[in-house]
């Protein structure tokens, strides 16, 4: 897989864009909700053939920027002192931080509980908030997962092979050719309908492995709401 940044002028727009080439048979053309432009392409492809796509595609991806530019101001950088908000399943809890010799974090009555004798740490703080983070992941995908499973007429067919859980910089989420399902971390922070549309849009590539009629008419068959739980997780993840 090889990666190259480059540049188109539309109008008196500048589209820069990312074009990822892997052994593919397809071109396609991704806006993501940071406004950046990914274009995924077979190996083969010349950059000649990928920016005639791009300028027949441009007034869309233009459309597209503006629409997640409407999100801005985005949540601030986290700095991870007593107080601050912090997402959870899409609702809001304050950071306490109280002063212990134990190290956890926990849920209660509104807020996000983080004991630890570094209390005064913002780093300590942070590295114990994103570790419970990835703990409720890995006990929450997968109850979503499989309750997403039940929205398919014949749900093993669309079973993944296996699920990982990682950051991911710019998606919510992926479906490997081999059936391996990835998901963005983060997603933990989102409502649970939003989290659903994600697993569910991926799950819809074990049939369909590119985003063509055929893979929308699954996606509006098992989940007909799918483009307002789209929107909600552009606005909550903003």
């Amino acid at each position: 897989m090889t990666r190259e940044v480059r540049s188109l002028q539309y109008g008196e727009q500048e589209i820069r864009y990312e074009i990822v080439r892997r052994p593919r048979r397809t071109l396609e053309i991704a806006v993501e909700p940071d406004l950046a432009v990914l274009i995924v392409a077979p190996e083969d492809v010349s950059l000649d053939a990928i920016e005639a796509r791009l300028r027949k595609r441009a007034a869309w991806v233009v459309r597209q920027q503006r629409y997640f530019d409407q999100f801005v101001p985005r949540t601030p950088k986290r700095r991870f002192v007593a107080g601050e908000t912090h997402l959870y399943l899409g609702r809001q809890y304050r950071l306490k931080v109280v002063p212990d010799t134990r190290e956890s974090v926990k849920l209660t009555r509104g807020f996000i509980l983080v004991q630890t004798g570094e209390f005064q740490s913002s780093e300590v703080i942070r590295g114990l908030v994103e570790g419970w983070y990835r703990d409720r992941a890995h006990i929450k995908f997968p109850e979503r997962i499989e309750r997403c499973l039940g929205l398919f007429p014949e749900p093993e067919a669309f079973r993944p092979k296996g699920v990982t859980v990682r950051e991911l910089r710019r998606r919510w989420g992926s479906m490997s050719p081999s059936g391996r399902l990835l998901l963005n971390g983060r997603l933990i922070q989102a409502p649970v309908d939003a989290i659903d549309y994600v697993i569910t849009h991926e799950l819809c590539h074990m049939a369909e492995h590119h985003h063509g009629a055929a893979f929308f008419k699954l996606l509006d068959k098992v989940l007909p709401d799918w483009k307002r739980r789209k929107r909600r997780l552009e606005r909550a993840m903003a």
